[in-house]
């Protein structure tokens, strides 16, 4: 159990788009190069940093990517210099132990003797003969990925593919997705250029947070797919986002963050003007824990088309039941939003708790842009907690516009925060008086999450109990009071094979019952239409081997649901 004077990490709540593509190699390959170099603009020598990673790159420039990041005292700007840091920067060269400026870390790999100090940070003269080193190293897993921007809307849309051609060591793995900017001009002490040095390869943002995004299926073969959206802004801290000038780079670490296995880059960015028809969801505000029998997801619906959106028709369900439909009807011009609730859709609580939710035909329409059409939620079962506790904020920035509270199931308030005075750390104590589910609701209406944040719950003995999952503008959970969550015995996907995967022509499906049960299997496309129904009734207890037929399937992603009475496992399979 932790405590709160060790550090905080965060646990990311994964929440999936899913979109068909083939970008991925399945062949093993060796590692490629992750160098993040730690910079600055009043650093005389990281000219010459800029200089030695750049020609590592230039030698192979399909095998390293550079991100440069701002920390550190010689990033910090005075009088009207640019602010180029971010706010995971300073965590990042803190893990990796810079002690002098330019440092990089190659892979977050520590190199017995090269280090600047104790930690994984190097100085220049080290960093080509750490990445080849690296280079040299077979990995098990493989990185793809591909970018499009819409630049009427300024929407940036990430496919990215993780293929395991071996096992991990780990069962838990991070994806980490990286928006860099070339051809900044901005001041420097070396270099000889003033305030015309050229910047590259400069993080701007990471859109899977600070530490990643969880990887959960790492054995040989396992493939794992996710779509990033995001909407590009006009600038960070005022220096303007130019998007012909953007990078996009993906990489794996291992659960510690501490060791990138392997990444890539998006060869280059498919570039668009613009959509009639493209209707998105933005965010879902889902509980990310459950002990409630019922939720009320709310929707925040944004019109990129450039025709007016007036109706939309939605799809949900909770646990692979019944599916809810909906029909919005309004009046949204390009760029507006509406947030809405979703009815109310009934469930029973278990140790994991899947969201689905897809809007299609807007305005009777083909939505043209479908990868920002789905949400793809995960929360765990709540735990029980106990009837004192502490909540503790995080607040980096914007502390103005930090509010929160935990609500009884009538929906009275019990304890709530905020709005603050100072950044820093905030905690208070709650008291759960009665047996039942209440409600978190944790908002920061900058849209910027805590702006690198965090936010917990402790027991009385200050042990680390709890810990929330990042946000932009407002978090949710359930947490349970003198009550245990349900919790069924269920096939996990741990419980499930399929193999081979790749599927070429036929596959096996194999898992173990321990009781005779109600199983169906059925194989859905990207999209949720059902393509084969394998098998749909009862099954006795014991070992099962089902064979899938793909002869008659495209080339694509697909995903074989197996639903054991009222539970859902989902398994993503690739047909070649």
């Amino acid at each position: 159990m932790k405590n709160l004077s060790t550090l905080f990490l965060l646990m990311m709540f994964s929440v999936s788009y899913v979109f068909a593509q083939n970008i991925v190699s399945t062949d093993p390959e060796n590692k490629k190069v992750i160098l993040e170099e730690f910079t600055g603009i009043h650093c005389g020598f990281c000219p010459q940093g800029h200089a030695i990673a750049q020609g590592i790159q230039n030698q192979h420039p399909d095998d390293v990517f550079l991100i440069n990041i701002h920390a550190g005292g010689y990033a910090v700007p005075s009088g009207n210099e640019p602010d180029f840091r971010t706010p995971w920067g300073a965590q990042i060269d803190g893990q990796a132990g810079v002690a002098g400026y330019p440092a990089g870390t190659v892979n977050r790999h520590l190199f017995p003797g090269w280090s600047q100090g104790s930690g994984t940070a190097m100085s220049r003269g080290q960093w080509s003969g750490a990445a080849n080193q690296i280079m040299g190293e077979a990995s098990y897993l493989n990185v793809g990925l591909e970018a499009t921007i819409v630049t009427s809307t300024r929407q940036l849309v990430v496919v990215v593919e993780v293929y395991y051609t071996g096992d991990s060591p780990e069962p838990m793995n991070k994806l980490n997705v990286a928006i860099l900017q070339n051809d900044i001009l901005g001041p420097q002490s070396g270099g000889n250029m003033g305030n015309n040095y050229v910047h590259m390869h400069m993080l701007r943002h990471l859109m899977t947070g600070q530490w990643g995004v969880e990887i959960t299926e790492t054995t040989e073969g396992s493939l794992y797919t996710r779509t990033f959206t995001y909407e590009i802004p006009e600038d960070y801290n005022d220096v303007d986002v130019v998007l012909e000038n953007l990078e996009i780079v993906a990489f794996v670490t291992e659960e510690s963050t501490q060791e990138i296995i392997s990444g890539n880059h998006a060869p280059e960015i498919t570039y668009m003007t613009s959509n009639n028809y493209d209707a998105a969801i933005t965010s879902v505000l889902a509980p990310q824990t459950f002990c409630s029998n019922e939720i009320i997801p709310q929707v925040t619906l944004k019109n990129y088309g450039e025709i007016s959106l007036t109706s939309l028709d939605f799809i949900y369900s909770v646990n692979g039941g019944d599916e809810m439909t909906y029909s919005w009807t309004g009046n949204l011009a390009q760029l507006e939003t509406d947030i809405f609730d979703l009815p109310v859709i009934a469930i029973t609580p278990t140790d994991n708790n899947f969201v689905d939710i897809q809007c299609e035909n807007p305005n009777g329409m083909p939505d043209e842009l479908p990868q920002n059409d789905y949400f793809n939620g995960v929360g765990e079962g709540s735990q029980n907690f106990p009837e004192d506790i502490n909540f503790g904020v995080k607040i980096d920035g914007n502390p103005e516009d930090v509010t929160w509270s935990i609500t009884d199931a009538a929906g009275d308030v019990v304890a709530e925060g905020g709005p603050y005075t100072n950044t820093g750390f905030q905690i208070a104590p709650v008291t759960l008086s009665e047996t039942g589910c209440y409600n978190l609701l944790i908002n920061d209406a900058s849209g910027m999450g805590l702006s690198g944040g965090f936010y917990l719950i402790t027991d009385g003995n200050n042990d680390i109990i709890w810990e929330g999952v990042d946000f932009e503008y407002s978090a949710a959970a359930e947490l349970a009071r003198g009550m245990i969550v349900d919790i069924d015995e269920v096939l996990t996907a741990d419980d499930i094979s399929i193999h081979p995967n790749p599927v070429t022509s036929n596959a096996n499906i194999e898992f173990s019952l321990q009781n005779q049960a109600n199983v169906s299997i059925a194989v859905f496309d990207i999209l949720g239409k059902q393509v084969i129904n394998i098998h749909e009734g009862m099954m006795s207890g014991g070992s099962h081997n089902i064979q899938l037929n793909s002869n008659d399937m495209r080339q694509g992603i697909y995903f074989v649901k197996i639903q054991l009475n009222n539970e859902v496992v989902t398994k993503k399979i690739m047909v070649n």
